[in-house]
């Protein structure tokens, strides 16, 4: 995968709409995706995911407590996601036994910190989402490095 190039040296940081949840990242992304599955349509009422890619425990968490969503994902693993519970802000993610963690990038404070370097299950994208050309595309899942 390749790394994001952002545009601080001072670490990520982020947070929910109405500044309950506070977060920082304790590592660089790893990389950065747009997803397109239907999880990530109903997560965000109806877009796609901009998502940075972390390694797993990169999110700390320094303010308020993110509630927590989990479910079956289409693998078999838990999937969880997280929001705010007082504004429902989308935050961080993950699934079971990922080396990584997803981190919404709506939620970080510079959102310019986010560049897609591949779109993800753009075979489950309708035909209204802007699948961008200029990165590699997947109709499933990224192959693993």
């Amino acid at each position: 995968m390749q790394e994001t190039s952002t545009r601080a040296s001072a670490p990520l940081a982020g947070g929910c709409q109405c500044g309950a949840v506070r977060y920082t990242l304790t590592a660089p992304p790893l990389t950065a995706a747009t997803c397109h599955c239907r999880d990530c349509q109903f997560s965000s009422g109806g877009a796609p995911a901009h998502a940075l890619i972390v390694p797993a425990g990169a999110v700390q968490v320094l303010q308020g407590e993110a509630r927590q969503y989990r479910y079956a994902g289409g693998s078999g693993r838990e999937v969880m996601r997280s929001f705010c519970p007082a504004c429902g802000t989308p935050l961080f993610g993950g699934s079971e036994g990922a080396p990584y963690e997803v981190v919404r990038a709506g939620s970080l404070d510079d959102p310019e910190a986010f560049r897609a370097r591949a779109s993800l299950w753009t075979a489950s994208a309708p035909s209204w989402h802007h699948v961008a050309d200029d990165v590699p595309a997947f109709p499933g899942n990224a192959p693993s490095a």
